[in-house]
């Protein structure tokens, strides 16, 4: 499901940006254990068109969106978002949740980030207004530690909470650190394996797996034949 959708009023809206360069299990049980602990009304993945601070994605916008369509088809409760698809200019996430709040209004709002996107929070453009616009939940995986020092961990001191229901009450202005199961999974080693002609099944959906295949857009020309090898 594309574009706008209805809303449900109750709960939290929240967001996952993203290449999904590909979309794996990692974006997926992620997403599937903060729906379960902040019992969000609605999750939605938006992948990116022009980050300005990464490289530019190896899959088309078009293949990018049918990988995700396969990916959440029986995850009930998340959709897709292709507004900074279709924006023009850099996909600044701060201009996403200006958008956003100004649709939904006082609902509450969640961006989720990963601990490495979070960590890298001051180089974002407006990156202090993000909490004026919206809840950050910041997913991360054991071992993971949170800065001790700093401008994040002025904010964490500030802004921080463990309790699920703020994110219920409150529209904005709130950031909590939420442990979700390690899964050691990447887009890139996911491309590298695929590239490399390995077998990247269990590391995605099958259906995400059959787009890759019948599209090439990783191997680049190299013949990828199904189910070769159990391991990638």
């Amino acid at each position: 499901m594309t574009g706008a959708v209805a809303l449900n009023e109750k709960g939290p809206l929240a967001i996952m940006g993203g290449a999904f360069d590909p979309v794996h299990f990692g974006h997926l049980r992620s997403a599937v254990e903060l729906q379960d602990c902040l019992q969000f009304g609605e999750l939605r993945f938006i992948p990116s068109a022009n980050p300005p601070h990464r490289p530019a994605h190896i899959a088309d916008a078009a293949t990018r969106l049918r990988m995700l369509e396969a990916a959440l088809a029986d995850m009930p409760g998340c959709s897709i978002d292709r507004r900074e698809l279709d924006r023009e200019g850099p996909s600044w996430s701060i201009v996403t949740l200006e958008e956003l709040r100004s649709e939904i209004g006082d609902r509450s709002l969640c961006m989720i980030l990963g601990m490495d996107a979070f960590l890298g929070l001051p180089g974002w453009h407006r990156w202090e207004e993000l909490f004026q616009l919206a809840h950050i939940v910041v997913a991360y995986r054991p071992g993971s530690e949170a800065p001790a020092s700093g401008e994040l961990a002025e904010i964490l001191d500030k802004r921080g909470t463990s309790n699920p229901s703020d994110m219920q009450t409150k529209a904005a202005g709130k950031l909590m650190l939420q442990e979700v199961t390690q899964l050691e999974i990447s887009s890139t080693a996911i491309r590298d394996c695929l590239h490399a002609g390995r077998s990247a099944r269990h590391l995605l959906p099958d259906a995400v797996l059959e787009i890759i295949q019948d599209s090439a857009c990783y191997t680049k020309g190299f013949s990828l034949t199904k189910e070769r090898g159990l391991h990638a």
